[in-house]
């Protein structure tokens, strides 16, 4: 009921328009659009944004001047497609002159079929009314079936009252291809976001979305590729431009519709308020936007891909050091998953060292966090939010919002932000609400069997940037992050990295004086320089293992080195002995191999991530119990020995000096 309802309106503005003259409908039209442009105000958003990615030398004055003519234009032209349905052959005739007629009339002459490449420039819906008055061949025009029945009856009525044939994309192109192979001509649009089903190709530099079915057509025919595009050439008054034939690069159809996409590029600079800039031609896809699962996958014109446009993606990291560590392998496979891939992380400035060790980080947001404790701190960090927010819409327009954290203050300050895309985890109840992309997961117990073996932490990063179309493979036992350090020579001692501390709490710290025995039977069989790392917070702890060690030449660092100073000592030592700390994770992201004490916590959830590490482990009636004090006798780090951290430190050493 609605459809007709809507169906008689339209016919009952198509009955008034038809009364009036063609100059006079077009000039309501455009004042109608030039209200439209101040009124609509998300297909304003939507030009303005096509606009920038098509013409970003161009001022934002400029652009806005080019969306209002463009809102002026479109409206005007369909206003007048209405009446000209309902005009004579001699006036369609009239009001069109053709630009370039010899290159059909010669293909006609050749027998020869014709694919007509037609995009949404000017009033396009008039190729199908002047096409059966001024060439003498068959022609037809590939059609969807709109989904107002009523209205798709009347335009279908409409196209073909003057000859033109029409073909229905869900019926298949047999008959479309008969038609060329007779050399007819058979118009496809093309220009329009083609979805799972296109070829990804560049679009004035930006991959977009693109039907092969042109392409696809002339490949099997050995029909012509022909460009149209029917300019706005004055009021009442239009110029059918029929662009030389776009020869094949290729055998292969996307190449060949990369190749259309910059003829078409070429027709609409011609004249550029004349295209349908309200269409989301670049449309970020739903939940893939990595285009790596595709089937039609990624196409260019030329045998080098082109420079292309960057697409944008804020990653917003964690807030802790480990946690960061175990989301760079999701972050690498979040760059891999498109060429036009540029990745920002948005990190707090404490771990913004770590990100600078990872090349296919293209730019990091270092935000300082909110200082203070009680009331006080909570104030300061609802200001932050806003802070952040405005940090983030300063940079350059972010396409998606990638969110590791689940904290709802994260969800706010990329909402805040405007970015377009926000993907996340769900989350507390309000969280869910900001995102418009949420990964929730399935459970992964099994029906009538036990519950499945638990998995790295890094596949919980891994799985949402597998929901977003990263090409990754979950639960795997190992997960690489770095090679080794290479081994340098002319130095007559080895480095070797200690971290005592944790900062969780005391359950993840094994006992000092423990360590100092490691160091002291290490010292007998090699000379090692030793490094105490860690926060001011370890620093009595390490102050205490010097005192059990007694060994020359142990340097207490805890506290007095930023993280990039942490992460270049680190690059010099030959291995690290740690607890479960962030420490541990950093170096493995380093590629310096670990011997890791593992007590209250589990190694199959949060061990270092790649080859090569050690990790000692007791396991006890109550572990792993995650808590941050041991409420009974410290039984599980009590019970790993000096004499098995000794010996494997001295196996991850091995021979030769670093």
């Amino acid at each position: 009921m609605t459809d007709f309802i809507v169906y008689q309106l339209y016919r009952a503005i198509g009955f008034v328009l038809g009364l009036l003259p063609l100059g006079l409908v077009v000039r309501v039209g455009r004042l109608i659009g030039f209200c439209g442009y101040f009124i609509a105000g998300k297909y304003r958003g939507i030009a303005l944004r096509n606009l920038a990615i098509a013409f970003p030398e161009q001022s934002p004055a400029e652009l806005r001047a080019l969306a209002r003519r463009h809102f002026t234009t479109l409206i005007g032209n369909l206003f007048a497609a209405e009446k000209i349905g309902r005009l004579s052959r001699d006036d369609v005739k009239n009001i069109v002159t053709i630009e370039g007629r010899e290159v059909i009339d010669s293909l006609i002459a050749e027998k020869r079929g014709i694919v007509a490449l037609v995009s949404h420039i000017g009033n396009w819906e008039l190729l199908s009314q002047i096409w059966p008055v001024v060439f003498p061949c068959p022609g037809g025009s590939v059609y969807q079936q709109l989904g107002n029945g009523h209205i798709d009856a009347h335009v279908r009525r409409t196209r073909g009252r003057l000859g033109l044939a029409l073909f229905e994309r869900k019926e298949g192109f047999t008959q479309a291809m008969d038609m060329l192979r007779k050399g007819g001509a058979v118009g496809v649009l093309f220009d329009q976001h083609a979805g799972d089903a296109g070829v990804w190709c560049p679009l004035f530099g930006r991959l977009a979305s693109t039907t092969s079915l042109p392409a696809m057509l002339a490949l099997r025919t050995k029909a012509a590729l022909v460009p149209l595009a029917m300019h706005t050439d004055g009021a009442g008054k239009w110029k059918l431009v029929i662009g030389e034939p776009v020869v094949p690069c290729a055998t292969e159809p996307g190449a060949v519709t990369a190749q259309l996409n910059l003829a078409l590029e070429r027709q609409i600079r011609s004249q550029p308020a004349d295209w349908f800039w309200v269409h989301n031609r670049w449309k970020t896809p739903k939940p893939e936007f990595l285009l790596t699962n595709y089937k039609r996958g990624i196409s260019y014109a030329t045998p080098e891909p082109p420079k292309l446009k960057p697409f944008r993606m804020l990653i917003r990291s964690s807030n802790w050091l480990g946690d960061a560590v175990m989301t760079v392998p999701a972050l690498l496979a979040i760059k891999r998953g498109r060429p036009d891939a540029h990745i920002t992380v948005l990190t707090p400035a404490k771990l913004a060292d770590v990100y600078r060790q990872i090349p296919e980080v293209d730019e990091i947001i270092a935000v300082e966090a909110p200082t203070g404790k009680g009331l006080m701190r909570k104030i300061r960090g609802l200001f932050h939010v806003f802070t952040v927010a405005r940090e983030v819409k300063r940079r350059a327009p972010f396409e998606v919002a990638i969110l590791f954290p689940n904290s709802v203050r994260t969800a706010i300050e990329v909402w805040l932000a405007g970015v377009p895309r926000r993907v996340g985890y769900p989350g507390h109840s309000p969280r869910s609400r900001l995102l418009n992309q949420v990964f929730r997961e399935k459970p992964r117990k099994k029906k009538d069997g036990p519950a499945p073996a638990p998995v790295h932490q890094v596949n919980h990063y891994l799985r949402l940037a597998k929901f977003i179309g990263a090409d990754v493979k979950l639960d795997q036992e190992i997960v690489e992050l770095a090679p080794p350090l290479p081994v340098e020579a002319g130095r007559s001692s080895i480095r070797i990295a200690v971290c005592p501390g944790a900062e969780y709490g005391p359950a993840k710290r094994w006992l000092p004086e423990r360590f100092a025995e490691v160091m002291c039977a290490a010292a007998k069989v090699h000379e090692i320089e030793w490094h105490l790392v860690g926060t001011a917070k370890d620093r009595p702890v390490a102050e205490e293992i010097e005192r059990h060690a007694s060994l020359p030449g142990v340097r207490n660092s805890c506290g007095q080195t930023s993280l990039q100073e942490l992460i270049e000592l680190l690059k010099t030592c030959r291995a690290l002995v740690t607890n479960d700390t962030g420490t541990m994770h950093l170096a493995a992201l380093l590629g310096l191999r670990t011997v890791s004490i593992f007590g209250s916590t589990e190694p199959v959830l949060t061990g270092p991530l790649g080859r090569g590490h050690i990790v000692i482990r007791r396991q006890v009636e109550c572990s792993p119990c995650f808590l941050r004090e041991c409420p009974i006798d410290f039984r599980c780090m009590k019970s790993v020995e000096s004499a098995e951290v000794t010996e494997a430190l001295l196996s991850v050493i091995g021979g030769g000096n670093r």
